[in-house]
Formats: C-alpha cells, sequence, structure tokens
C-alpha cells in the first residue's frame, strides 16, 4: 500500500471531518466522517463548493475567514464555529481549523471540522437558564446566593441582597466574611454554627436579625442546602426572606392574647363570683344568674381556646413524628370523665403512625368533646374510628343535631371569617389550622340516618420517620 493510500484510511477513520478545499472553497477530498456526522457519502460533496453548505448567518464570517489565510503572505491559522447543513436539512455546528499550509501534493488547503453541535446546545440551555435565572433573581424580594463549600468566595447573589441586609454587593463580594457584620451580634454564634452545618452537609432553617442601619430591626428566615457531589459538598446555596412584618404581627397577637385573656379571667371572675352569690341569696333571680353563670363559663372556654388558637398560628409548627393511637386514647378518656353520660365506642389498631404538630392532641380532644357537648340527647352516641392505610384516618361519628354548613365549611377550609359572617366558636377554627399545618384534610359527612361524620386525615409515616406520600 502507498503512503498517500495509507493517509487516506487513516483519514478515513478519524472522529473529525477532514476536507481538502481549493482556493474557490470547493471540495477536492473529504473523509468518510462527513458520512457518519452529515449524512453525505463523501463522493456526493467533490466537485461543490463548501459555501453552498454554510449557514446563510454565519457564510460570510467563514468565508472572510478562508480568503485571510489562504491569501497571507505568512503563515496563517485559525479557527472559526458555523452551521453547516446535514443530508437531511438540519444545522450541524462545527469548529473548523483552516490554515494556509499547502503543497503541490495535497493540491489544496486542509480544513479540520470537528461536530460541536451537542456542546452548543448545552451552553444555549445553559446561558438561555441563566438569563432566566438573572431575571427572576433581580425581581424577587428573597436574597437568593450561594458559596462554596468553605464560605471563603460568594459565588453569587442577588440585588434583593442591598435593601435587605444594608450591605452593599461589592462589599460583600470583596470579603465573602463581611455579611456577618450585617447581622445582629447576639445571633453571629448561631449563624456560624449553621455554617458549619451546612458545610458539613446539613440543611438549615433559621430565623435571625439584620441590617445594622435599621437598628438590626429586620428579621429575616433563612433556608440554605448543602450542594453535594460525589459525597463532597461543593457549594452553598439559600434564600432568605424578610419577615419583619410578620414577626411583628405575631408579636403584636402575642401581647393583645396576654392582655385580653387577663383581663377576660379577671372580668369574668368577678361576674361569676357575682352571679353564684345573687343565686344563692336572691332566690327570685336564681334563674337569671344561671344564665349569667352558663355564658360567662362559655366566655372563657372561648377565651381559653382563643389561646390555643393563638398557639398554633404563632408558634413553630413544626412537623414531627405522632402515633395517633394513644392521642386519641386520651382523648376518649378525658371526654369521658368529664361527661359521663355519653357513650364513646372506640375502633382503632394497635398503632396509627402520623406525623402533624404538637398541637394535634388538642385538635382530637376539641373534635371528641364537641360532638358530645353539641348534642342534644340525654346519652350522646360517638363512635371514634382510626385506621391506616395509604393516609391514617381519624373518623368522629355522632348522632346529634346536623352541623350547619357554616360551621362544617371553617373544617373543610371553604369558609373565611368576616365582620358578618361569621362561625360561632374557635373550636372547629383550631382543628382546621391544625390539621392544616399538620399537612392533612378535614371531611365533613351527614349520612341519611342523621348525625355527623368528620374524617380527619393525616400523612402515614414511614419506617424512618418521615412522611409519606399518600393519595
Amino acid at each position: 500500500m502507498s503512503q498517500s493510500a495509507s493517509l487516506g484510511v487513516l483519514l478515513d477513520h478519524a472522529q473529525d471531518k477532514i476536507a481538502l478545499l481549493d482556493k474557490d472553497g470547493e471540495f477536492s477530498y473529504v473523509n468518510d466522517a462527513a458520512e457518519r456526522i452529515l449524512g453525505y457519502d463523501p463522493d456526493e460533496l467533490i466537485g461543490t463548493n463548501t459555501f453552498d453548505y454554510i449557514h446563510p448567518a454565519d457564510v460570510a464570517a467563514v468565508r472572510d475567514q478562508f480568503i485571510d489565510a489562504v491569501t497571507s503572505e505568512t503563515y496563517t491559522s485559525g479557527s472559526i464555529e458555523y452551521r453547516f447543513r446535514a443530508a437531511d436539512g438540519s444545522w450541524v455546528w462545527f469548529e473548523s481549523r483552516m490554515s494556509n499550509v499547502t503543497d503541490e501534493a495535497l493540491d489544496g488547503y486542509v480544513v479540520s471540522s470537528r461536530d460541536i453541535t451537542d456542546r452548543v446546545t448545552a451552553e444555549r440551555e445553559c446561558k438561555e437558564i441563566s438569563t432566566r435565572l438573572r431575571e427572576l433573581s433581580s425581581t424577587t424580594s428573597d436574597v437568593l446566593w450561594m458559596f462554596n463549600s468553605d464560605w471563603s468566595e460568594l459565588l453569587f447573589v442577588n440585588p434583593a441582597y442591598e435593601s435587605v441586609f444594608g450591605q452593599s454587593i461589592d462589599v460583600a463580594k470583596a470579603d465573602p466574611a463581611a455579611f456577618l457584620d450585617a447581622i445582629h451580634p447576639d445571633d453571629v454564634p448561631a449563624v456560624k454554627s449553621a455554617m458549619e452545618c451546612l458545610s458539613a452537609g446539613r440543611s438549615v432553617d433559621m430565623e435571625y436579625r439584620v441590617n445594622p442601619a435599621k437598628n438590626y430591626k429586620v428579621w429575616v428566615w433563612v433556608q440554605a442546602d448543602p450542594i453535594i457531589e460525589d459525597d463532597e459538598v461543593v457549594r452553598i446555596t439559600g434564600f432568605v426572606r424578610d419577615i419583619t412584618d410578620r414577626r411583628r404581627r405575631e408579636r403584636q397577637l402575642s401581647v393583645m392574647d396576654n392582655l385580653l385573656r387577663h383581663n377576660v379571667r379577671n372580668d369574668m371572675g368577678t361576674i361569676l363570683g357575682h352571679a353564684e352569690l345573687i343565686e344563692e341569696t336572691i332566690p327570685e333571680a336564681a334563674d337569671r344568674a344561671a344564665i349569667i353563670r352558663r355564658t360567662g363559663a362559655d366566655l372563657l372556654d372561648s377565651a381559653e381556646k382563643q389561646r390555643e388558637v393563638i398557639e398554633v398560628l404563632t408558634g413553630s409548627s413544626s412537623v414531627g413524628p405522632f402515633d395517633l393511637v394513644p392521642i386519641v386514647e386520651a382523648s376518649v378518656d378525658t371526654v369521658r370523665d368529664r361527661y359521663p353520660d355519653a357513650e364513646l365506642t372506640v375502633s382503632m389498631p394497635e398503632t396509627a403512625p402520623t406525623c402533624g404538630i404538637d398541637e394535634l392532641e388538642a385538635a382530637v380532644l376539641e373534635l371528641i368533646e364537641n360532638a358530645v357537648t353539641h348534642n342534644e340527647r340525654a346519652q350522646p352516641v360517638v363512635d371514634v374510628t382510626v385506621s391506616v392505610g395509604d393516609v391514617v384516618t381519624l373518623t368522629v361519628a355522632d348522632d346529634g343535631v346536623r352541623i350547619p354548613s357554616m360551621e362544617a365549611s371553617v373544617l373543610t377550609g371553604d369558609h373565611e371569617m368576616d365582620a358578618l359572617y361569621h362561625s360561632s366558636g374557635l373550636g372547629f377554627w383550631l382543628v382546621y389550622w391544625v390539621v392544616e399545618l399538620s399537612e392533612g384534610s378535614v371531611a365533613v359527612e351527614t349520612p341519611e340516618s342523621g348525625g355527623n361524620r368528620i374524617r380527619v386525615t393525616l400523612p402515614t409515616r414511614d419506617a424512618g420517620g418521615s412522611a409519606a406520600d399518600g393519595e
């Protein structure tokens, strides 16, 4: 085999498309890669002009570089990216290297072209995603950020950082630890501890105060996660949300709650004491005094439920593991002690692993007790059932009067309280909020036979303690 024939075999096995062009760009040789990459038989291209296959938007630039190369009096080489039409009409991105090196044996100019379509597509997708992320991050009021694994480099932060933390982005980028200067001194140790947790591969969810220009009165909620590759933390990312208004409302709500409960308890204590005295000393007014006493007791009960509701709405509301069975057992025992005339039947498995917030027991007690207290029968009958399947279900069925649709809509979350149309008590609101924060739901049924059936569904808990998805 001649040397030229051997060279041809080697070229045909090359991964890149290798072509020989004359000074006008006409093909005099193309290796077999043209068929693999473009779908052309190499012989189809011989005698045709390469510029006829190049995308109209790219052809001028490619032609100029080719002419510059072949007309240069000194050695010249370079590369250029462009689109080349394939046999099926699609466009293949090439990175071609061309030079003016030639000799009489070749009688042309060698152009080596590599298929970079996948790379160009990936770069374009990445650029589009980056553009969208920049647009989103520039318009959101949340602070989005990313550090490297040891917090020595701030890789990204959006403009919202400056208004929330009261520190310029330039300062934070120049000194990645500078953001600690914008945090309340009392909160810095907890933040540093959180940073260590993130570097160790654990997620963080916390609240703290920032912005010295505003006397650190800006409260933020931070969620952050480590990005792990090959079992190693490579970056740390998160977002920061200004929750100052929420914290202020919670504080105001707590103050008003304490003040209201204190005043109601003291004033109602006085009223109830005088009502009892009237009952004892003025027989002809005993009936009216009894009404005052019962109404006052109901108001005290509402104040206690109001306290429980406030605790639910202002608490951490973190969902944790529970076994529903002992919760139901304790609630049933409490109702039996308070209402000995009621008939309660219970059907439960040995365990019912679920998830919920800490106030779940209060909600269960409220449902069972409500089924007794709002039953006009002398001996109310209440059936309590717990079942475990895709979800954990608590069913409380009674034989009392049907729950008004307004009250039922509170339980199911279909009712909004306003100044003109409101439900009669806080008990169902307590149940609704507790179940919602426990990632569950409530349904109210009214059987044709009468009474009510309230179903509470909660997520099941797997063996590892986490909530499993239910239908």
